[in-house]
């Protein structure tokens, strides 16, 4: 590659310069390197916007996640109350039956 010139710079002869390329290098670029680099820009552009629509999905995936969670959250408190409450109201009834049974055994049939 000449000094000054990049990948993407186009490297045909001028006119009345019929020079053959001196090097391999230089035939490689004139023929395969000026679509290589579009191509590879392209494919890369290409993985760039999958990925960043996989973290579009990803990112809506774990918010609607993160929704259920705190309703599951909610849920899961309404039942612990529940649950405490009916304990209570159990532990009411046993005292209640047992001083029941407690007066029945005090009287005399």
């Amino acid at each position: 590659m000449m000094p000054g010139k990049t990948l993407f710079d186009d490297n045909t002869p001028e006119k009345g310069n019929d020079r053959k390329p001196e090097k391999s290098e230089e035939l490689f670029h004139n023929n395969k390197k000026e679509t290589m680099p579009l191509e590879r820009l392209k494919n890369l552009e290409e993985k760039i916007s999958a990925v960043v629509e996989r973290v579009k999905a990803l990112k809506e995936e774990k918010k609607a996640l993160e929704n259920r969670i705190q309703e599951l959250e909610e849920i899961l408190a309404g039942k612990t109350k529940t649950i405490e409450s009916l304990t209570a109201e159990k532990t009411s009834i046993k005292t209640q039956v047992e001083e029941l049974l407690s007066e029945l055994e005090t009287i005399e049939l």
